[in-house]
């Protein structure tokens, strides 16, 4: 008899709200972050080529080459991180 009565009362339950307070104002700033760190990969992948090709004359192109796969890396980070911080919405 308890369970039919607790059936019943599930349908008078509030509704609980989809988003959370501040949720507008907290994916502002999410995409914000996003935007910004966007511009630094893209920054740092110019500057690792650009000292790729500085350093091409002086026999040090290893050196930056492996400085570019870390911004690449770095890049990939990032991109998967805003990726999956896209699903939590």
């Amino acid at each position: 008899m308890m369970l039919v009565h607790l059936v019943s009362e599930v349908a008078n339950l509030p509704l609980i709200s989809d988003n959370p307070p501040g949720w507008e104002k907290l994916k502002g700033v999410i995409n914000w972050v996003k935007v910004i760190a966007y511009l630094i990969c893209g920054l740092g992948i110019i500057i690792a080529g650009a000292m790729m090709a500085i350093g091409q004359r002086r026999g040090e192109g290893g050196e930056h080459a492996a400085r570019l796969g870390w911004v690449l890396a770095a890049c990939i980070v990032i991109g998967s991180a805003t990726a999956i911080v896209d699903q939590l919405k």
